[in-house]
């Protein structure tokens, strides 16, 4: 467990320098990429911290840091008021492009270093043991 912790760890700082020339958290720059890639399909928060398996106030934060920034933009959803829907602006998609290519860049590293058949492989192993872990 704790061999999976320090790793964690070392992929947060990793991604918080690969993400830093835009000043992203992970959280941020995973966001910006969903909201690139699920365009022009609406998203709303609840399914952002569903996906990336965090709080909604995570993602909350989250949100509002991007959208002070002008990175996205919240919308009221128009099949329930009480709800709403997230959008990146054009500057938004310009910073989710690059975090993309960031993000990208990281793999091929860590494909070229390790493997893609042993990635596939630990993953593999870190979704059983996410799932054995929930089950408890």
């Amino acid at each position: 467990m704790f061999a999976v912790s320090r790793a964690a760890r070392q992929f947060e700082a990793l991604a918080a320098r690969a993400l830093a020339a835009d000043d992203l958290s992970f959280l941020e720059g995973l966001t910006l990429a969903a909201l690139f890639f699920e365009s022009p399909s609406p998203v709303k928060p609840s399914q952002l911290a569903e996906t990336f398996a965090t709080t909604r106030g995570n993602v909350s934060h989250c949100i509002s840091s991007l959208e002070a920034r002008g990175l996205l933009q919240r919308r009221i959803d128009p099949e329930d008021a009480r709800a709403y829907q997230l959008a990146l602006r054009p500057q938004g998609r310009r910073v989710a492009l690059r975090v993309i290519a960031a993000l990208d860049k990281l793999q091929k590293v860590f494909e070229n270093q390790i493997g893609k058949t042993p990635l596939a492989a630990m993953l593999k192993a870190l979704r059983e043991l996410e799932a054995s872990a929930a089950e408890r």
